[in-house]
C-alpha cells in the first residue's frame, strides 16, 4: 500500500509543480494587461483635455468674431457645409452668415455664455451652453437668454470646423412670441 501511495504522490507532485507555473504565467498575463490598460488611459485623458481647451479657445473665437462682426475669422470658424437653424426656425449656410454680419444684418452688441458643456464622439465635439445676448436683426430686437447647440468635427487636416448649430431662445413666463 505504501508502494501505490509512492506512485501517487510523484504524478500529484508534478501537477503541483505544473498548476503553480501556470498560475505564475496567468498573474503575469493579468499583470500585463492592467499595467497596459493604465498606461492606454493615461494617454487618453491629455488629448482629451487638449481637445476641450481646443474647443474653448474656438468657442471664444466664435464669440469674438459675433461680437466684432469679424467675417474673416467667422469664415475660418465654419465648415463649407455648416449649415444652422436659428431661435426662428430659418436655415442658414455659411455664406448667409457671412452676409448677415458683413451687412449688419445681425448685429450682436453683447454675449455672454455660461453653463458651456463639451461632449465628444471621436471626431465630433457636441457642445451646448446658455447665452445671454443684446443685439438686434433684420426683424428687430433679439435680446434676450438662449440655449444653444454646437457641432464641431475635426477635418481631414486636424483642425476641428463648426458644422452644425441651433437656438432656441428660452421665453420667460408670460411671455409673448
Amino acid at each position: 500500500m505504501s508502494a501505490d501511495t509512492t506512485r501517487l504522490s510523484v504524478p500529484i507532485r508534478r501537477r503541483l509543480a505544473i498548476l503553480r507555473i501556470a498560475a505564475r504565467i496567468a498573474a503575469a498575463a493579468l499583470l500585463t494587461v492592467l499595467c497596459a490598460n493604465i498606461l492606454y488611459a493615461g494617454q487618453a485623458k491629455p488629448r482629451r483635455h487638449e481637445d476641450r481647451h481646443e474647443i474653448d479657445l474656438l468657442e471664444e473665437a466664435w464669440r469674438n468674431a459675433i461680437l466684432k462682426s469679424d467675417t474673416t475669422a467667422m469664415s475660418a470658424l465654419l465648415a463649407d457645409d455648416y449649415i444652422a437653424i436659428t431661435a426662428s426656425g430659418t436655415l442658414q449656410t455659411k455664406e448667409q452668415v457671412l452676409t448677415n454680419l458683413s451687412t449688419r444684418r445681425v448685429h450682436v452688441t453683447a454675449l455672454n455664455i455660461s453653463d458651456r458643456k463639451v461632449r465628444f464622439y471621436e471626431k465630433t465635439a457636441l457642445v451646448t451652453s446658455l447665452a445671454e445676448v443684446q443685439g438686434t436683426n433684420v426683424n428687430g430686437d433679439v435680446t434676450g437668454s438662449y440655449r444653444y447647440t454646437r457641432v464641431y468635427v475635426r477635418d481631414a487636416q486636424g483642425q476641428w470646423k463648426i458644422v452644425s448649430f441651433e437656438a432656441s431662445r428660452i421665453r420667460q413666463p408670460g411671455e409673448h412670441r
